[in-house]
């Protein structure tokens, strides 16, 4: 049995309360850790620590923070194969993806913002205009200066990738933080706060407080000393950190669900697209904010795309995640396996056609070793009335709804019919189709024949319920600094 701490002032240390919460393995369904259960004290110890180191962090030379921003970024790289067999362990995820994708964009976002530092552009205007006294003339030029502690929330279903998508650039721009993993998936962000020691970090600059949302996170969104607020998660809990922060006049940036239309026109490549879709869907077990939830296809090729996305969703090897030959692997948690388990129970009630999948993997197709996991099949639908609640909420499982449609009108009205607008994805082959759709879409990001392509140096964020402000990129730069106008007579 693994106990984890808090990694304070570069030491790992036991919670004030010496309470713990249990770590599911979720293959398996048997605790393998204890996670400490943090609380305002142990916020509040990290504050004091982040407070303290902030003013020689903030004043170090911008090369030296990328020196050991680059550090960390490469012992990511040189401890590959244990921080993805941890996050394959903590989140059920294949070990394949974890290699691939979580392990190695979690290095890169180190890398990006050590490097984005050092080259970001700064602005001066040139005044010139009438005064008393004769024309003034003046220069303004922007400082930007770091805030202090940022208060860091991240989720369970990327852990590593997206809480060092929030440490890089808080701690890059001379920020000190306090970061909070999620208490169902600490495992990396335990080992990090080992590999930020390792790099030579000062003492204070990454502070990694565990602990469920309402006693450890709460307290983070809440601490008079943290200013600014960078959470991933849920709309609901989004919400009140959004009024909470409101209230204390705090900076707050808010990443939260989506609803995902994945728009295949009659004219697309279905070579490439009915594929594509099927990744979309169902990567990371649909436990992904991006995936393609929602699948509208113009009618002429409904059927075509219908059978090539059932073909796919049953073509994919499900087994032990710590397998390299799985594509897919548990659902996090029991209570979320029956969240899912209950929606897709709704759109049989609601007289949806369940084309495959529909329930939990049989434990007899499963390893003995993973006979008590949490393992449900990829599952196609449809027949659902677009208003109902399948179609309209997050459901963020194996789950991938079809609707099939007439026109572009069509397809833009189906698409914008949700109170998210996180991402979308088009396939056709008529590039002005494409420029037209993408401009009348409600999304904050918008593929076009093709799906989770990344780039850091662009925004990242939603609209409607699904967030508030950006990340990535110059967007997170400015989030994470204050700018100061400074006017200079000539």
């Amino acid at each position: 049995m693994h106990q984890i701490k808090n990694f304070i002032n570069n030491e790992f240390i036991e919670p004030a309360s010496r309470d713990y919460l249990d770590v599911t393995e979720p293959a398996t369904g048997q605790v393998y850790a204890k996670v400490p259960l943090s609380d305002a004290a142990d916020v509040d110890r990290a504050a004091v620590a982040a407070k303290a180191a902030f003013p020689a962090w903030a004043a170090l030379p911008a090369a030296e923070r990328s020196r050991l921003l680059l550090r960390l970024a490469d012992l990511i790289d040189a401890n590959l194969d244990r921080l993805a067999q941890a996050e394959s362990l903590d989140c059920g995820k294949p070990i394949a993806l974890a290699r691939a994708i979580d392990i190695p964009r979690s290095a890169a976002n180190f890398r990006y913002f050590a490097t984005a530092i050092l080259h970001t552009p700064g602005e001066m205007y040139e005044t010139d205009q009438p005064a008393v006294g004769g024309p003034l003339h003046a220069i303004n030029y922007t400082l930007r200066r770091p805030r202090s502690v940022a208060g860091l929330i991240s989720p369970w279903n990327l852990p590593l990738y997206l809480l060092s998508w929030k440490i890089a650039p808080a701690i890059a721009t001379g920020n000190t933080c306090i970061a909070k993993p999620s208490e169902v998936t600490p495992m990396t962000g335990a080992i990090l706060g080992e590999l930020v020691r390792e790099a030579g970090i000062p003492p204070g600059v990454v502070n990694i407080v565990h602990g469920d949302g309402r006693t450890c996170g709460s307290a983070i969104v809440s601490h008079p000393d943290v200013p600014a607020i960078s959470f991933t998660g849920s709309t609901g809990v989004g919400r009140w950190i959004g009024e909470t922060c409101g209230r204390m006049l705090k900076r707050v940036s808010l990443e939260l669900g989506g609803k995902n239309p994945f728009i295949i026109f009659d004219d697309a490549d279905l070579a490439q697209a009915i594929p594509t879709a099927v990744r979309g869907a169902f990567t990371n077990q649909g436990q992904i904010c991006l995936c393609g939830s929602r699948l509208l296809v113009h009618q002429r090729v409904f059927e075509r795309v219908l059978d090539g996305v059932v073909a796919g969703a049953k073509a994919l090897k499900i087994g032990d995640p710590s397998d390299a030959a799985t594509q897919f692997g548990a659902l996090v948690s029991r209570q979320h396996l029956d969240k899912v388990a209950g929606m897709v129970d709704e759109a049989r009630q609601l007289r949806g056609v369940i084309h495959c999948g529909g329930a939990s993997v049989p434990t007899a197709s499963l390893s003995e070793r993973c006979r008590n996991g949490y393992f449900y099949q990829p599952t196609v639908i449809s027949g659902l009335d677009p208003a109902c609640r399948v179609e309209r909420e997050e459901i963020f499982g194996p789950v991938v709804t079809l609707q099939p449609f007439d026109d572009d009108e069509h397809a833009i009205s189906l698409a914008n019919a949700t109170d998210y607008g996180l991402a979308a994805t088009i396939f056709t082959n008529d590039l002005s189709r494409a420029h037209r759709t993408a401009d009348r879409l409600h999304s904050g990001i918008v593929w076009i024949n093709s799906w989770l392509v990344r780039d850091l140096r662009t925004p990242f964020g939603g609209t409607k319920a699904s967030g508030v402000g950006r990340e990535g990129g110059l967007e997170a730069i400015r989030f994470f600094t204050e700018p100061k106008n400074v006017c200079v007579r000539i």
